[in-house]
């Protein structure tokens, strides 16, 4: 009988030693099934020894790599037999024992050195460009960036883009340095990339590993075989999010939140994402962005204007660099001063160029990049609907995003005033200015556009000396309807490396103006639609009543994706530099003292069809009562 009892203990105790270990392997060590890429859970021994949060020695995961391009090419063997000889004959031999292994540090120092002098030389040199306020002259202009020890996410899309992603990543080793290589973490996604950047994406991880730099980088392939079946903003929202997949998945399992969201765009020089940062910081700003500069035929223009909005509602200028400031890319009166002045300035909504984002006003509290889903597909049917004029506007996941953070401030705001006063107080927790835009009524269709847009992606580019630019023109007609356009080839793009000026839309005089309509505009009296205040309060409490979305663009933080023309680009704008004559600098600088509510309407430039970037896009006025869609939510 004991012989029987024999193999029975011994087995109940192993699974009882086994079950044992997995409990404490669970609670101490976290989940063992979770894939490599993914962020673990924390395990009691994380929470106790809580010494750095993005510690990759510790937590391999912190540095993953997804869907890696393994096609083989025709250099594929050539490579091969290069690395193994190197590692060979000059690495293998001084790995011996820890007293030589500063030499392998010093060899691999020099290669990332010698690599970023090759086509990164541009963030070395941008302490060199002139810039007011004399920032680059201080050596610790930013040292309290690095002395806070606050965690930064940096966000990048890259669709074909080998012509500056090696300045990015110069970019990235350069804010590893200043604010330190654990406080960031690095979030690349490959979409759908067809020329060197697979191979330039393995040089970036590559580089992140050496520093110690915890990332991401995942490769994707494209949602559609071919443009035509694609409708870009669904793809833009698509790609965005899942780049921050790691911001929610750190934050979730791993208890690690980020003080700032970094998208980067472009090139951009260090310092001025930094100044970024601290212009996000002093206003308690919801995204703070940059400026997209395109070079077209030796001169800079404004780009990326299908995204931004000042606090009018209009679509800014395509302004060049150095037009004077009465034609400057804002149109609004107040935004026109502090960008001569180059402070920053309150927009309806931006992402022109490298822009920072709070999570905590954003992210965190539950928004994602979305797009309408109400589109068309050609590849279908090529017979375009009669489209509603009141429909939703189905513009970029940028301009949806910028709309949300409006609504989330205003019901932000409600609930925190319900909280002091009641739940019957008046929402709007502070003092804000009354002026809301131009009144737009329910909704108004813009006719021709007499805006003289420059565009790269146009073959009719204004290259006159200034820029004439004229308002929208926008009256109190009856509502109006533009007609569907009958679709043609997509105009050829002499530069379709440019930068984000790919996606704008080029103004066209073939454009037909729209048609009105034979009703009136209904249960609004004619003389109220003079009134912005009154046309607004028809539908309930005017935007001015609300907490605005802390929305800035920061005109000295510029992007561009020329290599030396970036320093003209720094001299158009901020002039040359004069040694002692640089403004002194001033942090109140930064600070805007008054927060006007979001615009009453807004020029909504949409894609209405399937097409990819270049799909035909067309405008009209919409109506945006922050009421109605508070009362959506």
């Amino acid at each position: 009988m004991g012989l029987l009892n024999s193999p029975r203990r011994l087995a109940s105790r192993v699974l009882i030693g086994a079950l044992s270990l997995y409990i404490v392997r669970s609670l101490f060590f976290g989940s063992s099934s979770t894939p490599p890429h993914e962020v673990q859970h924390l395990g009691v021994i994380d929470r106790v020894t809580w010494a750095d949060k993005l510690d990759v020695q510790r937590h391999p995961f912190l540095q993953a790599r997804i869907g890696r391009d393994e096609r083989e090419d025709i250099m594929s063997d050539v490579v091969s037999n290069g690395v193994w000889d190197y590692w060979e004959r000059f690495q293998l031999p001084f790995i011996k024992s820890r007293a030589t292994s500063h030499t392998d540090t010093q060899v691999v120092s020099s290669a990332i050195d010698e690599l970023l002098a090759l086509n990164g030389w541009v963030a070395a040199a941008c302490p060199t460009l002139t810039r007011p306020f004399g920032q680059n002259r201080r050596e610790d202009a930013y040292d309290d960036l690095r002395n806070a020890n606050h965690l930064y996410f940096i966000a990048i899309v890259i669709h074909s883009a080998d012509h500056f992603l090696v300045d990015q990543l110069a970019v990235i080793v350069q804010m590893a340095k200043r604010l330190g290589h654990q406080n960031i973490f690095v979030s690349m996604l490959d979409y759908d990339s067809t020329d060197a950047t697979p191979t330039l994406v393995d040089l970036c991880e590559a580089v992140l590993i050496l520093l110690g730099v915890p990332f991401r980088i995942r490769r994707v392939p494209g949602m559609t075989p071919d443009d035509s079946s694609a409708y870009y903003p669904l793809e833009e929202a698509y790609a965005r999010n899942l780049v921050l997949e790691p911001l929610q998945e750190l934050r979730e399992k791993r208890h690690v939140e980020f003080h700032r969201v970094v998208w980067l765009k472009g090139f951009t020089c260090p310092n001025d994402i930094f100044e970024t940062i601290k212009v996000s910081q002093v206003n308690n700003a919801t995204m703070v962005c940059g400026m997209d500069w395109a070079e077209h035929d030796g001169f800079f223009i404004f780009s990326d204007r299908w995204r931004t909005r000042n606090m009018d509602g209009d679509q800014f200028r395509g302004s060049r660099s150095s037009a004077p400031a009465h034609a400057s890319p804002p149109r609004d009166a107040l935004g026109t001063q502090r960008y001569a002045e180059h402070l920053p300035f309150q927009v309806f909504c931006c992402e022109a160029g490298t822009h920072v984002v709070d999570p905590a006003q954003s992210y965190y509290t539950g928004l994602t990049y979305r797009s309408a889903a109400g589109y068309h597909n050609l590849t279908e049917d090529s017979n375009l609907p009669e489209l509603d004029p009141e429909g939703e506007c189905m513009d970029s996941a940028q301009a949806f995003f910028c709309r949300d953070l409006w609504v989330r401030a205003a019901r932000e705001g409600e609930r925190a005033a319900r909280g002091v006063d009641g739940a019957g107080s008046r929402p709007g927790a502070q003092k804000q200015s009354t002026t809301s835009g131009p009144a737009g009524g329910k909704s108004q269709a813009l006719g021709k556009d007499t805006t003289t847009m420059i565009s790269t992606g146009s073959p009719q580019t204004d290259t006159s000396a200034e820029v004439e630019v004229e308002e929208a023109q926008t009256t109190h007609e009856p509502l109006a309807r533009r007609q569907p356009e009958p679709q043609g080839p997509p105009t050829p793009d002499a530069d379709d490396d440019a930068g984000s000026d790919f996606d704008a839309m080029p103004d066209s005089d073939s454009t037909p103006p729209p048609l009105p309509l034979p009703s009136p505009l209904p249960s609004t009296p004619q003389e109220d639609l003079n009134d912005p205040q009154a046309a607004a309060a028809a539908a309930g409490l005017p935007n001015s009543a609300y907490t605005p979305a802390r929305i800035l663009v920061n005109p000295r933080c510029v992007t561009t994706y020329a290599g030396v023309s970036h320093a003209q680009l720094a001299a158009d704008l901020f002039g040359v530099d004069k040694g002692d004559d640089v403004m002194e600098y001033d942090a109140q600088k930064y600070v805007l003292e008054e927060w006007r509510g979001a615009p009453s309407s807004f020029v909504c430039q949409e894609q209405r069809h399937t097409g990819g970037r270049k799909a035909t896009k067309t405008q009209r006025r919409l109506g945006f009562s922050l009421y109605e869609e508070l009362q959506r939510w």
